[in-house]
């Protein structure tokens, strides 16, 4: 990739500003608008916060790490970074299409790279039904949680709820569970990405529960429907040999 025209944007951070700076200084830079790379300084947060800020502009991010796990993202250096980007691996990823309905009838709509998760909000646990392409799967789930994840997103919160992980080619979602109370040994499943997930909350008075699509919240929800946004392409770039596939894989050896 011939990358000339660089747009910086840093988490805000003093880490990430300072390098920002320092990379301004050194390569120029023009509107995200005008840009042929986005370059995102910070976390994998901000990675995800910037995908979504810049998804119409069908303009590839490349992520480097002023943050702190950084799966998402390269290692930071302020050295020979045209040719990293001329070297650079494209991974692109679907998000999901979350729109959750809420108790006063009202309706929320988001979309999530990671994945969407229904959280218990109250002291007792989540009672969740579950229909997977309009066919009633479980009749009850009782948890604290239940997610939908993409491949790019199931080394996040799905892989700490002990899902699986996905190569990012796989067109799949891992649907989990956190900490299943009923069925108590349910170790989820994996659906087709073509899938239509529902989600309905049983007993929402009692049992309140939140849906959240990459960290935005919508509280006191009675369903919830979720399907991959194939109409949206989010475009990640990645040093060589670094790549987002390298790094699932890598993922399930450590």
């Amino acid at each position: 990739m011939a990358a000339r025209k660089l747009a910086f944007v840093s988490s805000g951070e003093l880490v990430a500003e300072q390098a920002r700076m320092e990379l301004i200084e050194r390569y120029g830079e023009v509107d995200p608008a005008k840009a042929d790379v986005i370059v995102a300084l910070g976390g994998d947060g901000f990675m995800l916060s910037t995908l979504h800020e810049t998804q119409e502009l069908n303009i590839p991010v490349y992520g480097m790490n002023r943050g702190t796990v950084g799966f998402l993202m390269n290692a930071y250096s302020p050295d020979d970074l045209l040719k990293r980007l001329a070297n650079s691996e494209e991974a692109l990823v679907n998000p999901l299409f979350m729109r959750a309905e809420r108790a006063d009838g009202s309706t929320h709509d988001a979309l999530a790279i990671n994945e969407v998760s229904l959280l218990r909000a109250g002291p007792q646990a989540a009672k969740l039904k579950i229909f997977v392409d309009g066919r009633e799967r479980m009749d009850e789930l009782v948890c604290d949680g239940a997610l939908l994840c993409t491949p790019a997103g199931s080394t996040a919160y799905n892989y700490s709820a002990h899902g699986p992980i996905l190569p990012i080619g796989a067109d799949v979602l891992a649907l989990t569970a956190m900490s299943a109370f009923r069925p108590r040994r349910w170790r989820g499943a994996l659906l087709p990405k073509t899938a239509h997930v529902r989600f309905e909350v049983l007993n929402h008075k009692k049992r309140p529960v939140m849906a959240d699509a990459d960290g935005r919240s919508v509280r006191d929800v009675i369903a919830v429907n979720i399907h991959c946004e194939t109409a949206v392409t989010h475009r990640l770039l990645f040093d060589p040999g670094h790549g987002l596939e390298e790094r699932l894989l890598r993922e399930q050896f450590v």
